[in-house]
């Protein structure tokens, strides 16, 4: 894993692109300035680890956008120790941002072969998450409630289990449709009966899937 000056001055680049498009956080545009995007891509596709584009990482999943990751971060503001669940490690990028800003992480991915491949890739960086094989729709009740919760993938409904994992007053970020688009949305948990919703613009991502993947080769 080789970070150069060049990879450096790229996301130099692609920070002031995110910011220029409308994040304001310091915070995630450092984190984007920080992580080196390169080492979660696909060799095929590390070339172009730094335009803002989303790119496949394997199992019909893909790397998001990095202005993607950012709004999400940003809309999600989370703070340094703040206990996290994040829904869909993926590639790992998304963990490793919000890993950079502090937060106490534990992530959930469906994928063995992702997964496996995330926690190695992480550790090496030096990161230390919770991260685990499983079904991302129950979320990790053993380690609940959480400040903050991030879904990562498409998905036709708020899990109820998500909810009930949250503290009162955590917030949760999810992408909220069907398989043509998404709209972003802010869960806030008002009280143990309340939640408070808003939208926040459309993106398309990756539908969430109910139950871990049990045809992966990696099983």
């Amino acid at each position: 894993m080789e970070d150069t000056y060049k990879h450096k001055g790229l996301r130099r680049k692609l920070a002031s692109e995110i910011r220029r498009k409308g994040i304001e956080n310091e915070e995630v545009i450092r984190a984007v300035e920080t992580v080196p995007r390169h080492f979660f891509m696909e060799s095929g596709f590390v070339k172009f680890a730094y335009k803002d584009q989303a790119f496949p990482i394997g199992n019909d999943q893909t790397i998001s956008q990095p202005y993607t990751v950012a709004f999400q971060t940003e809309l999600l503001d989370p703070k340094k120790h703040e206990k996290v669940l994040e829904i869909g490690t993926g590639s790992g990028y998304q963990a490793a941002i919000l890993l950079e800003m502090g937060v106490k992480l534990y992530s959930i991915e469906r994928y063995r072969e992702l997964y496996l491949k995330a926690k190695s890739l992480l550790n090496k960086m030096g990161y230390q998450p919770y991260l685990f094989y499983g079904d991302g729709y129950k979320g990790k009740p053993t380690y609940a409630p959480y400040d903050k919760i991030l879904v990562t993938a498409g998905a036709a409904e708020i899990p109820q289990a998500l909810v009930d994992q949250l503290k009162v007053g955590g917030k949760m970020v999810i992408p909220l449709g069907g398989m043509s688009g998404q709209e972003m949305m802010l869960v806030e948990k008002i009280s143990e009966t309340e939640i408070r919703k808003t939208s926040h613009g459309s993106f398309i991502f990756v539908p969430l899937v109910e139950g871990k993947d049990t045809n992966n080769k990696n099983e």
